[in-house]
């Protein structure tokens, strides 16, 4: 893996110190102004899909390994999933070095692509309880999973962004074991705030949650989501990126799939 990550540009250099420590620390980390370049292509690209999946978007994600439907509906939000196999535009989520390098160095140069996803929190929708996605508490040379999210819109604290609990990955529990409602705020929660155009990347055994869009507007974001190679992806890409798309990829971003 360390020579995949190279070969990508990612050196010991890539992230600071102190964005090294922070990570550690809080567990999470704003990159700001990481894709403004990007931004009016990926929105463009989202809302096509949108309009050509109807009410089918999202499909992959509700899809077992075997074929079989499973209950994963997301009340109040559009989605999109397996947007590896949806355009190029969409390769700088899981390829930018910046995000990779703090990816790493979470999971501990141990990981691949689990699920490339839009998400998008509906007006007057979007509260979700405190969790963390994973099913046991680890401590910290054991974490599994590890997220970045790609603001496509303003996150503000109107229009649902998400709350995280800072340092809570350093605890050794989840949210359900200590609150009476995962619902309610946590007194040390904040909101991941920023510019569209920003990337947040968090350690996903940090408490946090989506809060209610209180805005008129959809709040848009593409959710590139990480995990250690031995375990089970979030979208299977093996299953699900067509022949076609992979030819025009090189083979160390196919290693970072394991496709």
């Amino acid at each position: 893996m360390e020579d995949i990550l190279r070969s990508l540009g990612v050196t010991a250099n890539t992230l600071l110190e102190s964005e090294k420590s922070f990570l550690d620390q809080k567990g999470y980390l704003p990159l700001k102004g990481l894709f403004v370049d990007q931004l009016e292509q990926l929105r463009s690209r989202t809302e096509t899909l949108l309009r050509k999946e109807g009410d089918n978007a999202g499909w992959e994600l509700q899809a077992a390994s075997k074929g079989a439907v499973q209950n994963r509906k997301d009340e109040g939000t559009d989605r999109l999933s397996n947007l590896v196999d949806k355009g190029a535009e969409f390769s700088i989520c899981y390829t930018h070095p910046r995000v990779l390098a703090a990816i790493a160095h979470v999971l501990q140069s141990d990981f691949r692509l689990s699920s490339l996803n839009y998400r998008a929190s509906l007006p007057g929708h979007g509260l979700q309880p405190l969790h963390v996605d994973w099913k046991v508490a680890v401590d910290a040379e054991n974490y599994q999973v590890c997220n970045s999210i790609w603001l496509l819109d303003d996150f503000t604290s109107q229009n649902g962004a998400t709350r995280i609990v800072p340092g809570s990955h350093l605890w050794g529990n989840r949210p359900q074991e200590v609150m009476p409602d995962t619902l309610e705020d946590h007194t040390d929660q904040i909101p991941l705030l920023g510019k569209a155009g920003t990337v947040i990347v968090f350690n996903s055994h940090t408490w946090h949650g989506g809060t209610q869009n209180n805005s008129e507007f959809p709040r848009r974001a593409i959710h590139s989501y990480f995990c250690r190679r031995h375990q089970p992806q979030q979208t299977n890409q093996k299953e699900f990126v067509r022949a076609q798309t992979l030819k025009g990829l090189s083979e160390e971003v196919r290693y970072l799939l394991d496709a």
